[in-house]
């Protein structure tokens, strides 16, 4: 990819941007939110049409229209964001558009086979006639990969393939990336864990801005190397200086369970005023049914909320709000913004009350609740007009958590509040989760990343199949106690 240009309203999102990369090999893309990654991955895939630039296959200048076309000739690519038809198996998801037919019909029994043969080519256990809404989301993820690689494409995008996987689940994608790899296949990954970078790819490139800054080799490069060249200044720590200093009892949860099974089972533990709790466990440790539970997205079988000692009936989201509760959800896309609206509306949805009288919205106040947004979350967005969605995932995070401290909330609940966000951009959430807990709020961090919630809690709550594993303080802790109690349940 050589000086490929592309501007949005506003917004010059590529500004002569380059990307060489070599059959057999992985080769990293790195950078701060809005730098230009996927809007870089996007051009190649046939998403979007670059403005100017030429992009060549194996010596041959292509100009792909859509993304059919760039699957057509070898190119595939699994997004940040899933989109899948969760309604329709997973087999049916893999083949969607490509369906081996016998005659006029669907051949079923050679698309099951097929299926069954990338699964264990890539060591992936999933039913393929199960229903991808019943997997977890990284399930899902593997189903994406898989169906990038019955292609039999010879170039693959990862776009934070790992935001939502555990440590064994990395090691597992790690595993099927080094055998395309061997295959002859070349692989972009979009990371922002730089860890995972140095440890799998051959070749990082680093952007800032819409433009290429350098490539290197990855055995040349360290992490503070690469901070360096992403943030273009020196990022000394990863986590702010911990000021928060937690009080009295601020909300009290007792014999928390879900109505319906496999769910969390009898979870009880206190939160304090300006105290930031983590939540840790595996995947399918059921962290986030926990939250969803206390903010009433989902059911009780039984259990209690207490804020200030007194009972809160959080029976449904919209009394939870208005008792003081916020939630940020793990899926960002599915369940966090509204795609297809403006920053304005995505950050004053929950606060509408407080922008309105006798019905009528104060534009005004809207305007200015969501410049508040904009200047203290630092979002990067063209204007108050523009769509979230074509904002990049880090500014899009910003603004849901934007939105949640407009309600002014009691109790902030976090769910991978960082999940696919860059270094820079994730040291101002962390600063900002600490600030908010310096003014007296509970803040429950549920995070994958354990240097995450070692940097930046107080105590951390391991979960282990759906129960309290136990609950330790953060500084006398470590990773192998962590992982120890998330297996005690097992």
């Amino acid at each position: 990819m050589r000086d490929i240009c592309k501007e949005f309203p506003g917004v010059k999102a590529l500004d002569h941007a380059q990307l060489k990369l070599e059959s057999g090999s992985i080769h990293a893309l790195m950078g701060e939110n809005g730098a230009g990654k996927s809007t870089l991955m996007k051009c190649l895939f046939g998403i979007y049409i670059e403005d100017s630039g030429d992009i060549l296959i194996e010596g041959k200048s292509v100009r792909f229209t859509d993304p059919k076309q760039a699957l057509e000739n070898g190119v595939s690519m699994v997004h940040q964001e899933l989109n899948q038809v969760l309604q329709r198996n997973v087999m049916d998801n893999i083949w969607l558009g490509k369906y081996p037919k016998k005659g006029a019909f669907i051949d079923e029994k050679k698309m099951y086979e097929e299926t069954k043969r990338i699964f264990e080519d890539l060591a992936i256990d999933i039913d393929p006639r199960e229903k991808v809404g019943n997997l977890t989301v990284s399930q899902r993820q593997m189903v994406e990969i898989a169906k990038a690689v019955s292609y039999n494409s010879k170039i693959i995008v990862l776009d934070e393939p790992t935001s939502s996987l555990t440590e064994k689940e990395v090691d597992h994608l790690f595993r099927i990336m080094r055998s395309l790899k061997e295959k002859g296949v070349g692989l972009i990954y979009i990371s922002h864990k730089m860890e995972e970078i140095l440890a799998i790819s051959d070749t990082v490139t680093i952007m800032r801005d819409g433009k290429w800054v350098d490539t290197h080799p990855s055995a040349e490069l360290t992490t503070d190397k690469i901070i360096s060249l992403m943030v273009g200044r020196e990022l000394t720590n990863r986590f702010p200086p911990k000021t928060n200093k937690p009080g009295e009892v601020l909300m009290q949860v007792k014999h928390l369970t879900g109505l319906y099974q496999p769910n969390a089972t009898d979870v009880s533990f206190d939160l304090r005023k300006g105290e930031v709790l983590g939540f840790a466990g595996l995947v399918g440790a059921k962290r986030t049914e926990v939250i969803e539970l206390i903010f009433g997205i989902r059911h009780r079988a039984s259990g209690e909320v207490y804020l200030h000692n007194k009972l809160v009936d959080n029976s449904d989201p919209k009394a939870s709000i208005k008792n003081g509760f916020a939630l940020v959800t793990e899926e960002r896309r599915a369940n966090g913004i509204f795609a297809g609206l403006s920053v304005a509306f995505n950050s004053t949805i929950a606060s509408m009350g407080n922008f309105s009288k006798y019905g009528f919205i104060n534009d005004k106040k809207v305007k200015e609740g969501t410049q508040w947004v904009i200047d203290s979350m630092s979002v990067k967005t063209p204007t108050q007009k523009t769509n979230i969605g074509s904002l990049s995932g880090g500014n899009q995070q910003k603004v849901i958590l934007g939105r949640w401290l407009l309600t002014e909330p009691e109790v902030l609940l976090l769910d991978e509040p960082t999940r696919g966000i860059d270094v820079g951009a994730k040291y101002e959430i962390y600063q900002l989760i600490i600030d908010l807990a310096c003014k007296g709020k509970g803040v429950i961090v549920v995070s994958s990343e354990m240097p995450e919630l070692l940097g930046i809690t107080d105590r951390i709550l391991v979960m282990s199949n759906g129960r309290v594993a136990g609950i330790v303080d953060t500084k006398d802790t470590n990773q192998e106690e962590i992982l120890a109690l998330a297996a005690k349940y097992l």
